[in-house]
């Protein structure tokens, strides 16, 4: 933990953290300037909130920062927690931002004639190994999952899996590659996190964030 900062505040790059900067100033917080200036490549921010301060890091990481205590706070899609289930990890609040969903697609030309129900084992490709066991799991299906963290699509194409999961947005994407959604695992959006000692020893300071950030969410 940086000894600059009494509290930390871990934030997922990307698409996520654009949609999280206008609700973190509705709660009063806001980055340093030289946080939006894409040629910094410092990792830990300053913001206008005396000992508050910010990580950047993959949005993969959050939990994982947040779980260990290296943040007391975090943002992170519902897509990241399900995959790493940390118990440390509290979730008290869904942002409403960052929505999409995880699906299992297939090739269009396998869907037509396919019958998910008769499955017993698949292969897919996946960056949500852990969340796409325990789906096939639950129905009896064998998962072999195959660890790829970009580019799932090409995955049927070339052979190296039958399937994919991943999360989808439009839709867009699956359809220029040839494929279709057949299975529907979850709705995703990002969640306030919580490290849960953090929160049980210093309940005031951490409860109270919550608090502001759920105004924030509810329009005040």
């Amino acid at each position: 933990m940086s000894e600059e900062f009494d509290l930390m505040l871990t934030l997922p790059k990307g698409r996520i953290l654009k949609e999280a900067l206008p609700l973190l100033a509705c709660a009063g917080i806001e980055p340093e300037a030289a946080f939006n200036d894409d040629r910094d490549r410092r990792l830990t921010f300053a913001t206008n909130v005396e000992g508050l301060g910010i990580i950047r890091v993959r949005s993969f990481d959050v939990a994982t920062f947040v779980a260990f205590g290296a943040a007391h706070l975090g943002i992170a899609g519902s897509d990241v927690l399900m995959e790493f289930d940390y118990p440390e990890n509290y979730s008290p609040l869904d942002l409403g931002i960052g929505t999409c969903r995880m699906m299992v697609a297939e090739p269009a030309d396998v869907s037509a004639e396919d019958d998910p129900s008769r499955w017993s084992h698949v292969s897919v490709a996946t960056k949500y190994p852990e969340v796409t066991k325990r789906h096939f799991a639950a129905r009896g299906v064998q998962a072999e999952c195959i660890k790829l963290n970009g580019a799932m699509e090409l995955a049927p194409k070339l052979g190296l899996a039958s399937r994919i999961v991943d999360l989808v947005d439009t839709g867009r994407t699956l359809k220029e590659n040839g494929l279709v959604e057949i299975e529907h695992i979850a709705d995703v959006s990002s969640r306030l996190v919580v490290n849960r000692a953090a929160l049980k020893t210093r309940p005031e300071l951490l409860g109270g964030w919550v608090d502001r950030v759920r105004d924030a969410v509810n329009g005040g």
